[in-house]
């Protein structure tokens, strides 16, 4: 893991193999981010699910039933806001597709359900690159912070 400075803000980037026990260390980092700048409960709990759902689609549909593969975390935490992006380099899908929605809905994994929906309905930006047939997703999202 490592700490940049940038644009008045930090950014802690952490790499994680895709299976499902290391998605709590991604919550830990993000429980870390709150340290150093207050983050409300009900904000880091919304941010928590958030980054559990984008986390929990990389690890679940991106490598397959093997999960030989990782998943890439970049925390940006600013004054005002907070950006979080999930990559992986495992199959891409057609986000606009309704049978790739649907089967990123399944519920194998501790949070796992509606998890894009969810992600919009916290996030006050939010952006999803992935394509078939085209190696690796990358989904962003950021909340403001008061």
């Amino acid at each position: 893991m490592a700490t940049f400075e940038f644009d008045g803000g930090r950014t802690i980037e952490l790499r994680i193999p895709a299976k499902p026990e290391y998605i709590t260390l991604c919550r830990l980092a993000l429980t870390g981010l709150g340290q150093l700048r207050e983050i409300g409960d009900d904000t880091m709990a919304d941010l928590k699910l958030a980054l559990t759902e984008a986390v929990s689609n990389s690890v679940r549909h991106a490598y397959g039933p093997d999960g030989d593969g990782s998943v890439g975390v970049r925390y940006e935490l600013h004054p005002d806001r907070l950006g979080i992006e999930v990559v992986d380099d495992g199959a891409g899908f057609d986000p606009n597709d309704p049978s790739e929605r649907d089967a990123m809905s399944g519920d194998d994994l501790t949070e796992g359900g509606l998890g894009i929906a969810i992600i919009k309905s916290i996030a006050d930006e939010f952006d999803l690159h992935s394509q078939p047939g085209v190696r690796g997703s990358t989904l962003r999202f950021v909340k403001r912070l008061a």
